[in-house]
């Protein structure tokens, strides 16, 4: 009982900013659903998931410029290298896509770009293979949210 207190309370004072980050979530989705297909349905979900980091954790490290964006090049360039590794079982298949998870992981801890949605990035690009169309969507839909974290930082508060 207490912690559904302690929840209102916190909603009760803070619900303007709980609603306009949420709504400046739903509109950076929105732009970059309007730029991929739905075939690139993983690398959605990870963009989305970046946007929850980027607008409802604002101070955590994941959310930094160097990571939204160093992280989804770290996943881009793991997933598309996994890609062209031949696989043609499922057991194969499941070792790329893993491999492409996992060595994500390893590069952004060993860079300092850790963002864990960038390791969906990965996972996404290993089972579609590169794409160059949806290679530069993640490239600018990491910029645009690292630029609107950038500008509207100081607005920002922690949701979680």
């Amino acid at each position: 009982m207490e912690e559904i207190k302690r929840l209102l309370k916190k909603f009760t004072r803070d619900w303007k900013n709980y609603v306009v980050q949420s709504l400046m979530a739903t509109l950076s989705v929105f732009f970059v659903m309007l730029a991929l297909t739905w075939q690139d349905a993983v690398i959605i979900a990870s963009l989305g998931a970046t946007a929850f980091v980027v607008f409802a954790m604002p101070n955590n490290v994941s959310a930094r410029t160097r990571n939204v964006i160093g992280g989804h090049l770290v996943g881009l360039t793991c997933g598309s290298l996994a890609a062209l590794i031949p696989h043609a079982t499922d057991l194969g298949a499941s070792l790329v896509y893993s491999l492409a998870v996992g060595s994500s992981i390893f590069i952004m801890v060993v860079t300092d770009t850790e963002h864990p949605p960038a390791s969906g990035t990965a996972l996404g690009f290993a089972m579609m293979g590169f794409n160059l169309y949806a290679g530069l969507a993640v490239i600018s839909a990491s910029i645009c949210l690292s630029f609107f974290h950038f500008i509207f930082r100081p607005y920002l508060k922690e949701l979680v």
